[in-house]
């Protein structure tokens, strides 16, 4: 059983909006039997911390084309995706490159 991350989530460029305007949010992810990532975590932020909106920052499993992720202010596409493996105390950065006019 993995044990719980605790994490730092921050949203910007907008894509706080679709979080009731707020930018940081620390959670704890639960326990759960395979270790923690970001797939996980996506699916967790939209069914606990997304208020509205939910096709402006999901698309199928990952996040929309347009959101730029930061792990511990390193590029995710560096990191491996989907499938990083999270650590506790990870700072995850999600930012919204979308602006409309």
């Amino acid at each position: 059983m993995a044990a719980p991350v605790s994490v730092l989530l921050e949203f910007g460029g907008g894509a706080e909006l679709l979080f009731a305007g707020v930018k940081k949010h620390p959670i704890t992810l639960p326990c759960q039997p395979e270790p923690w990532n970001i797939r996980n975590l996506l699916t967790w932020i939209k069914e606990n911390l997304l208020k509205e909106r939910p096709e402006l920052f999901i698309q199928g499993d990952s996040v929309r084309p347009g959101i730029l992720v930061l792990v511990n202010d390193a590029d995710w596409e560096l990191m491996g995706e989907l499938d990083y493996q999270l650590q506790d105390q990870d700072n995850v950065v999600f930012i919204s490159t979308l602006h409309g006019g």
